[in-house]
């Protein structure tokens, strides 16, 4: 396992709403992950996980605390710098795949390199999707695409920038059991071949074994961080 550190969170909380009604989302949360592990986050719904995955994400903004990705302080960086960041660096894998239902496989696959006015890897590409299985299907809408084929392309959309840290927030959640087992080894043959770091956020325990490490959050907090294999 390489020890390079990617990502820092040092004292993260985010508290919701003001005074009596303030809710406390994140509770001063701190940990390292290295380049290449796959770590899975479980935990009872409110416990802060999907909370957490926004922030490392760049897409909520903490309370206080600090989020650093390959040595960039995210939260110091103003809106067009994070949303570049965000783009280039953060590859988000969701639950509903957040597809654009006008553009087909392709394009929807190539969408942040294309708003960043970047031009495809074509052999990039070629090599994703067919490690996809999605070969076949590049000219498809969303809507003529299973479920599964749906969040394969989000899959490849997250991958497309090579970005730093892959995050899926329960993302086979809206999957049956067998698309759901293709999808996560999917998943592990990036983190695996390309050394794609990943963090999931999941309430299925047997994606959760799968993983190198499981940190158990509750109330806000990560109350247990252990490595399962390393």
């Amino acid at each position: 396992m390489s020890t390079i550190e990617i990502l820092r969170v040092e004292n993260l909380s985010k508290i919701y709403g003001k005074g009596e009604t303030a809710v406390k989302a994140l509770d001063d949360v701190s940990f390292t992950v290295t380049k290449g592990e796959f770590i899975a986050v479980v935990g009872p719904s409110g416990s802060g996980k999907s909370t957490l995955l926004h922030i490392l994400g760049g897409v909520d903004r903490p309370t206080s605390g600090r989020v650093i990705i390959e040595g960039t302080d995210i939260y110091k960086l103003d809106e067009t710098k994070l949303a570049i960041f965000r783009r280039r660096q953060i590859g988000l894998i969701y639950q509903f795949y957040n597809l654009i239902p006008v553009l087909n496989v392709k394009e929807n696959m190539t969408l942040p390199l294309l708003l960043d006015g970047r031009t495809p890897d074509e052999a990039e590409l070629t090599k994703i999707v067919n490690t996809l299985g999605l070969s076949d299907r590049l000219d498809y809408l969303p809507n003529q695409l299973s479920g599964g084929q749906q969040q394969r392309v989000s899959i490849g959309r997250a991958l497309i920038s090579n970005p730093a840290i892959m995050l899926a927030d329960e993302p086979t959640g809206n999957l049956d059991s067998k698309n759901s087992s293709e999808i996560i080894e999917l998943l592990k043959v990036f983190n695996k071949k390309l050394k794609q770091t990943l963090i999931i956020i999941t309430h299925d325990e047997r994606i959760a074994l799968q993983a190198d490490r499981v940190m158990t959050m509750k109330d806000g907090r990560i109350i247990t961080d252990e490595v399962i294999r390393s």
